[in-house]
């Protein structure tokens, strides 16, 4: 894994430097290098992979270089989408486009070249498994595709400890363990229950341990 943690809050902005990067060296360095008149691209993979960070980054890498861009989630894509000179234009989700929304998209592919837009979108199957208009996946599997690949334990458990020992909270071995096998492994999650145990550790004036853990999970912590 190149790249562990820089700001990696829930709540930080989205950017590429804090994206980590595990398997993805390729996607990443493609993404910091798309600008006008670049291949389409199509990122695709499971839920809580980074596919909505990695197109928000994007956006404002090219918004901080004078770029229009925009995000457009699934559910805010209408049956018309930007036709602004050189946009970067980032839909997120094409799986769950409406129908009207299906056709605005195959509509900015048409015009992409003659304006000088870039199209960058997600979701969560390859181009041959999207359940979209024949046309519209067919203009999809053109672009450049890259699979988001999820970060295995040895790297979820490297980013707790390191947020854990900048916060001065030690965290035993046995409480990563736990949530790796028996909590949702993607990062916001693990990050959310970091919060809780920390919250917890302070209020109670205890270690983060595992009874501290499964005390918390009884009285309704998820993890």
């Amino acid at each position: 894994m190149k790249q562990l943690v820089l700001d990696i809050r829930p709540d930080a902005p989205p950017t590429l430097d804090n994206f980590v990067v595990g398997s993805n060296d390729e996607l990443v360095a493609a993404l910091d290098a798309i600008g006008p008149h670049a291949a389409h691209l199509y990122l695709w993979g499971p839920a809580g992979s980074g596919r909505s960070h990695l197109l928000r980054a994007a956006v404002a890498g090219a918004l901080a270089a004078g770029r229009p861009a925009l995000y457009i989630p699934a559910a805010e894509a209408g049956d018309e989408l930007s036709q602004t000179g050189g946009a970067l234009l980032a839909v997120d989700d094409v799986d769950a486009l409406d129908a009207a929304a299906q056709v605005a998209l195959f509509n900015a592919f048409n015009r992409a070249r003659g304006n000088g837009q870039t199209l960058l979108l997600a979701g969560a199957t390859a181009p041959l498994q999207l359940a979209v208009r024949e046309d519209l996946r067919t203009r999809v599997g053109q672009c450049l595709v890259y699979e988001v690949r999820p970060l295995d334990d040895e790297a979820r458990a490297a980013i707790l400890r390191t947020l854990a020992e900048r916060r001065g909270l030690p965290l035993a071995d046995e409480v990563t363990d736990f949530l790796l096998r028996h909590g949702r492994r993607d990062l916001p999650s693990l990050l959310a229950v970091l919060d809780a145990l920390d919250s917890a550790s302070l209020e109670r004036k205890r270690a983060v341990t595992l009874p501290l853990l499964r005390e918390m999970i009884q009285a309704g912590l998820d993890i």
